[in-house]
């Protein structure tokens, strides 16, 4: 698995819920795949695709999640 269009977020509870509804409605209309791992500090949220990547990105900052690079 590459891990170049990943993010790893700090969340937890219902916003890492709304996190995943956004990664899966970002990744179907872009019809790639993504998932998702547990990262020592958060979740690590992988994209198929660098835009997918950013679109996520833009997603966290609208809900004020935490989240950086990996």
């Amino acid at each position: 698995m590459a891990k170049e269009n990943c993010l790893i977020v700090r969340a937890a509870g219902r916003q890492l819920d709304l996190l995943r509804g956004e990664a899966s409605r970002i990744a179907e209309g872009k019809k790639i795949d993504w998932w998702i791992d547990r990262a020592d500090i958060g979740a690590r949220f992988c994209f198929e695709d660098s835009e997918a990547k950013k679109t996520f990105e833009t997603a966290c900052e609208n809900l004020d999640v935490q989240y950086q690079e990996v």
